[in-house]
C-alpha cells in the first residue's frame, strides 16, 4: 500500500492506438480504433479474430519484441522527464515491470524440433532468456538499483507501478522506471479463443452485447521520482502516485468472485492510502475487457462503491495488452487528468440493466484532479492504483 505521494516525472506508450502517448490520446479521443485480424501470424479458425497490434515496429535481432517496445516506451518517459543517461549514472535507479507472457511462448519452431527429438540450436532460449523485460530496460540503461520483472496476470502492470511507487517510499531507489510490456503471439491467441471469450469482431466493453476481448500488444513506462530529486532536479511532476490497493479473491483461476468483494478491498485500500474520499474522485479507467463476467463485476462495484462518477474503459482503441494493460491504463489516466476529460468508452452502444452502471458514450468533460485506474486479473489479481495532479486531493 502505498502511504505517500510519489511524483511522476515522466510518461512514455506505445500501443496500436498510437506510437507515443501524445498520439495515443489523439487517437482516442478522435474515436479511430483500427482492430484487424493479425498480420504478424496465422491460424486455422475459419473466423478471423481480429487484434490491436502495434504497426511498423520491428524488434532488433538480439532481443524479442516485448521487450523492443518497453524500450521504446522508456525512452519517450526518460525524455518527458528530461533524463539522460550520463544523470542516470549517478543515481539510484530501479526497474520494475510487469509483463504476463513476455514474448517466452512465441518460438514455436525451436519447440517442435525440440518435442520430435531433434537436436535444435539453444539460440531462440538464448535470447528468451536476454529479453527479460526488467533485466533489459537494467541492462540497456545502465541501471543498478533494484530489478524486478512481475508476472501477475493481467494485474501485472498496476502491480509494477504500485510496487515501484514503494520502493521510492522506502528510500530504496532515487527513480524508478516502472511499467509493463506484452506482445501478441499465437499461442496466447489461441489460448484466449479457445476459452471462448474472444469475440469475433471489435470489442464492445460493457455493452450489452458484448461477446468478449480483442487482444493487443505495447508498452507504457512511468518515471517515478523521489521528492528530494524532484526537488534537487527542479524539475516538475506531472502527477502523483497516491495510493495502491491490490487483493486476491481466491475463487477461480480465471473468474472474478461474483461479489466483486476482491475488487472493492483494492478499491477502498488504494483510496485509503491516498486520503481520498469518493467525492474527490474524477473519473475511472476500468479494466473493462469486454467479457462477460469482468465487465458485470466491475460495474456493479463502481455502483456501489463510486455512485455517478464517470468510467470508461480503453481497450476498445488499445485491445487488451495483458501484463503491459495496467500501465499503459496508468499513462492514459494522468493524461486525461491534464486535459480534464476523457474519451469515450469505445464499442459501448446499448447499456446492460444487469451492470448497474455504464461507462461515458462520448468525450465528456471531468472534474477534479484525481482518479483510479483499476485491474482485474486471472488468478483473482486485484490491483487499483490512485493518481493525482497534486500531491493530495
Amino acid at each position: 500500500m502505498t502511504r505517500g505521494a510519489v511524483p511522476i516525472t515522466g510518461l512514455g506508450c506505445v500501443s496500436a492506438a498510437g506510437p507515443t502517448l501524445d498520439a495515443c490520446m489523439a487517437s482516442m479521443f478522435r474515436g479511430h480504433r483500427a482492430p484487424a485480424p493479425p498480420r504478424r501470424f496465422s491460424t486455422s479458425h475459419s473466423v478471423r479474430y481480429p487484434v490491436f497490434e502495434v504497426p511498423d515496429f520491428q524488434a532488433p535481432a538480439a532481443i524479442l519484441r516485448t521487450a523492443a517496445l518497453l524500450l521504446q516506451a522508456a525512452g519517450e518517459a526518460l525524455a518527458d522527464a528530461g533524463l539522460d543517461r550520463e544523470l542516470l549514472a549517478s543515481l539510484r535507479v530501479g526497474a520494475c515491470i510487469g509483463t504476463t507472457v513476455g514474448s517466452a511462448m512465441n518460438d514455436e519452431a525451436f519447440c517442435r524440433a525440440f518435442r520430435t527429438g531433434a537436436d535444435p540450436s539453444m539460440g531462440p532460449m538464448d535470447r528468451i532468456l536476454a529479453s527479460n523485460p526488467a533485466a533489459v530496460l537494467a541492462r540497456e540503461l545502465g541501471l543498478t538499483g533494484p530489478c524486478q520483472t512481475i508476472v501477475n496476470a493481467c494485474s501485472s502492470g498496476t502491480d509494477a507501478v504500485g510496487l515501484g511507487a514503494s520502493w521510492i517510499e522506502a528510500g530504496l531507489c532515487d527513480l524508478v522506471l516502472a511499467g509493463g510490456a506484452d506482445e501478441l503471439g499465437r499461442i496466447t491467441y489461441n489460448g484466449f479463443i479457445s476459452m471462448r471469450i474472444y469475440a469475433p469482431g471489435p470489442c464492445r466493453p460493457f455493452d450489452r452485447d458484448r461477446e468478449g476481448l480483442n487482444l493487443g500488444e505495447g508498452a507504457a513506462v512511468l518515471v517515478l521520482e523521489s521528492p528530494g530529486l524532484l526537488e534537487r532536479r527542479r524539475a516538475r511532476a506531472r502527477a502523483f502516485v497516491l495510493g495502491y490497493g491490490s487483493s486476491c479473491d481466491a475463487y477461480h483461476p480465471t473468474a472474478p468472485s461474483p461479489d466483486g468483494a476482491g475488487l472493492e478491498r483494492a478499491l477502498q485500500e488504494a483510496m485509503a492510502a491516498g486520503g481520498i474520499d469518493p467525492s474527490q474522485v474524477a473519473f475511472v479507467n476500468a479494466h473493462g475487457t469486454s467479457t462477460a463476467d469482468n465487465d458485470r463485476v466491475e460495474a456493479q462495484v463502481l455502483a456501489r462503491k463510486l455512485p455517478g462518477v464517470p468510467f470508461l474503459s480503453t481497450k476498445g482503441f488499445t485491445g487488451h495488452t495483458l501484463g503491459a494493460a495496467g500501465a499503459m491504463e496508468a499513462a492514459f489516466t494522468v493524461a486525461c487528468l491534464e486535459q480534464g476529460r476523457i474519451p469515450a468508452s469505445a464499442g459501448f452502444a446499448t447499456q446492460d440493466p444487469d451492470l448497474g452502471a455504464a461507462p461515458v458514450r462520448e468525450n465528456t468533460k471531468t472534474r477534479g484532479t484525481v482518479a483510479l485506474s483499476q485491474s482485474l486479473a486471472f488468478g483473482g489479481n486485484n490491483a487499483v492504483l490512485a493518481l493525482g495532479l497534486g500531491a493530495r486531493p
